[in-house]
C-alpha cells in the first residue's frame, strides 16, 4: 500500500581511490588478493536462495599465473535450469507487487556493501580472476557497479514519475509493470560491473532473472551474489546458473515464459541468440526483449592540427589499459603525416616503459589476456604482420604463456587502410595505425566510417573546431559514444550512457534510463469520474 512519494538519495558518482603507495586501500586490497588467491573457493548454483552443488565440476585459475586453481564452480545441468525457470515464476508473484520502495533499498544497501565492506574483496577477485591491476578493478568492479545500482534506483523513480495528462474528468495514469514471464542475463567476462549491473537493472523494475555469468568471470560473480543476498534480494529473484551455454539457452528459450534478453557478449553469439528467439517466436506468451552490446572495432582520429602528445597518450591509454580487452578500447588509429614522427616516437616510449606481470605486483600496467582462446588468437595475427608486407610491428610483437597468458602490448603500422587488423575485432594489446597524407582528412573520415561493420566508440582529436564539426557529422552512425579530444574508453554512468549500434548492439545505453524502459510494459489505466448514461452525441441532434 502507497503511503507516500518517496525521494530517493541523489545518486552521485563513487569517487576512485588512489591506490597510492602507503594508503590504507591499497594495504586493505592487498591483503585481500594475498588471502582469496592463496584459498581454494567451491562456487555452487545458486537458485531460489539455495546453494546447489551438482558434483560436476570445472576449475578455475587466474590468467596470469594458469597453472594455480583459486577454486571450483559447479556445472549446471537440464534440471537445474528448469527449476531456476519454475523458481523464478514463483518468485515472480510477489516481488513484482513488491512496493518501488523496498525494492530501491535493496539495491541501494548494495551499492553501499560493496563501497565498503566488499569493496576490497570485489576488487581482489576481478584482480584474479579478470587479471585486471587495481586501479581498472577500482573503476569496475567498485565504482561502476556501485554506480550503476545508485543511478538506476534514480532512473526507475523518474520512469515512475513520467505519467500523462489527466482531466477533471478522467484521471490518467501509467503503471509501470515489469515483463510477464522471466528474463534472462548473459553477461561478458571483462566488466565485473557489467556482470552485475545486467540481472540487478532488470530485477529493480520489477523483474525475476535466470543469469549466466561468463565461465571466465564466475570467481567475482560469487561476490556479486553474495552482496545481492546480503543486501536482501528475496530467494528466486536473481538465480546464477554456470555450464553449457548452449544448453542453458536452449532450456531458456524454449520456455514460453522466457520475455527479455539482457546480453553483453560477442556480436556473433548475439545474433545466433536473436535467431534462436525468431525461431521460437510462436511459443511464446508475449515479444520478448532483446537487449544487446556486443563487440566493436573503435578508432582513435588525429587531425592534423592534434597535439601528437595528447594523441599518442590517447593511443597508449585507449588501446592497451586492461590488455585492450574492452569493447570501447581503441583498436585502429588515423594519424596524419605531419604528426605521425613524434606520434610514433612517443607511443614507442610510453609501450616499452610498460611493466607486465601480476596484477598483485601494482608496478605493472600491463597484465595477462582472459585465456589461451584469446591468447593463440592474438599470437596468429602477431604472426601474420610480422610476414605481411604492407604491416609493420613498431613496438612489441612478442608473447609467452608458460605461466600466463601475456602478449606484449603491440603497435602495427600499416599502409593498406583495410588491413585485416583495421577491421578485425582482436580483443587484445594490439593497435593498428594508418598513416594518412595530413591534407585527406574528409577522405579519411570516409574509410573510418565504411572500414568497420561496428558502432561501438571512437574519438576525435584536434584544436580545429572546424575538423572536430565534420567528424562529428561525417561518423554521427559509427560511433554511439563519441569522444572529443579524448581516448575513446571510460564512459561513466549517469554521465555518457554507454552503447553503440550497427553490430556493436542495440544501442540501449547501459546506465541510463533508457535501457530501464526496456524492462517495463505500461499499463495506461484511465479512470472516469462520471460514467455517461446516454449514447447520443450532441451531433445527432
Amino acid at each position: 500500500m502507497g503511503k507516500g512519494f518517496f525521494n530517493v538519495p541523489v545518486a552521485i558518482n563513487e569517487p576512485v581511490k588512489s591506490y597510492a603507495p602507503g594508503s590504507p586501500e591499497r594495504d586493505e586490497v592487498l591483503q585481500a588478493y594475498k588471502k582469496m588467491f592463496n584459498e581454494t573457493i567451491d562456487v555452487p548454483l545458486y537458485i531460489n536462495g539455495k546453494d546447489v552443488t551438482t558434483g560436476n565440476t570445472k576449475t578455475m585459475s587466474a590468467p596470469h599465473d594458469h597453472q594455480h586453481v583459486v577454486g571450483t564452480y559447479h556445472v549446471a545441468e537440464k534440471s537445474n535450469i528448469d527449476d531456476a525457470i519454475a523458481t523464478a515464476l514463483e518468485a515472480r508473484k510477489e516481488w513484482s507487487q513488491l512496493p518501488w520502495e523496498q525494492r530501491a533499498g535493496i539495491f541501494l544497501k548494495a551499492a553501499e556493501l560493496i563501497a565498503g565492506p566488499y569493496r576490497a574483496k570485489i576488487n581482489a577477485a576481478t584482480m584474479i580472476a579478470q587479471s585486471k591491476t587495481v586501479h581498472q578493478a577500482e573503476i569496475d568492479a567498485a565504482c561502476e557497479l556501485i554506480d550503476f545500482l545508485r543511478f538506476n534506483v534514480q532512473f526507475m523513480t523518474d520512469i515512475y514519475h513520467e505519467q500523462p495528462d489527466s482531466t477533471s474528468d478522467a484521471w490518467n495514469r501509467l503503471e509501470y509493470r515489469p515483463l510477464e514471464g522471466f528474463v534472462y542475463a548473459v553477461t561478458p567476462f571483462n566488466f565485473t560491473a557489467i556482470a552485475g549491473n545486467l540481472p540487478a537493472c532488470m530485477a529493480m523494475m520489477g523483474n525475476v532473472v535466470v543469469w549466466k555469468p561468463s565461465d571466465s568471470q564466475i570467481f567475482s560473480a560469487k561476490i556479486i551474489m553474495d552482496v545481492f543476498r546480503e543486501a536482501g534480494v528475496p530467494a528466486g529473484v536473481i538465480n546464477v546458473v554456470f555450464g553449457d551455454p548452449e544448453m542453458i539457452t536452449d532450456t531458456v528459450m524454449d520456455s514460453p515464459d522466457f520475455s527479455g534478453l539482457h546480453f553483453t557478449g560477442s556480436t556473433f553469439i548475439f545474433k545466433e541468440l536473436w535467431k534462436k528467439i525468431g525461431n521460437n517466436i510462436h511459443n511464446y506468451k508475449t515479444y520478448p526483449r532483446i537487449v544487446g552490446e556486443t563487440g566493436g572495432k573503435d578508432f582513435i582520429v588525429a587531425h592534423k592540427s592534434a597535439n601528437p602528445i595528447q594523441v599518442a597518450t590517447a593511443i597508449s591509454r585507449g588501446a592497451f589499459e586492461f590488455q585492450g580487452q574492452k569493447c570501447s578500447a581503441a583498436s585502429r588509429a588515423y594519424v596524419p603525416s605531419n604528426i605521425w614522427e613524434t606520434v610514433k616516437e612517443r607511443v614507442i616510449k610510453d609501450v616499452k616503459s610498460f611493466k607486465m606481470g601480476s596484477p598483485e605486483d601494482t608496478n605493472n600496467f600491463i597484465t595477462a589476456v582472459i585465456h589461451e582462446g584469446s591468447f593463440d588468437k592474438l599470437a596468429k595475427f602477431i604472426d601474420q604482420a610480422k610476414t605481411d608486407t604492407d604491416a609493420e610491428i613498431i613496438v612489441g610483437g612478442n608473447y609467452d604463456k608458460s605461466k600466463g597468458y601475456f602478449i606484449e602490448p603491440t603497435v602495427i603500422v600499416t599502409t593498406n587502410p583495410k588491413y585485416t587488423t583495421m577491421y578485425t575485432e582482436l580483443f587484445g594489446p594490439v593497435m593498428t595505425i594508418f598513416v594518412y597524407d595530413e591534407n585527406d582528412f574528409s577522405e579519411t573520415l570516409k574509410l573510418v566510417d565504411e572500414t568497420s561493420e561496428y558502432a561501438l566508440t571512437g574519438a576525435i582529436l584536434s584544436s580545429d573546431r572546424y575538423a572536430i564539426q565534420e567528424a562529428t557529422n561525417v561518423l554521427q552512425n559509427c560511433a554511439g559514444n563519441f569522444y572529443i579530444n579524448d581516448k575513446p574508453t571510460g564512459a561513466v554512468v549517469g554521465q555518457q550512457p554507454f552503447g553503440g549500434a550497427r553490430a556493436s548492439g542495440t544501442n540501449d545505453k547501459a546506465g541510463s534510463i533508457l535501457n530501464l524502459l526496456r524492462w517495463v510494459s505500461p499499463r495506461m489505466i484511465k479512470e472516469t469520474f462520471v460514467t455517461p448514461t446516454e449514447y447520443r452525441y450532441p451531433f445527432l441532434g
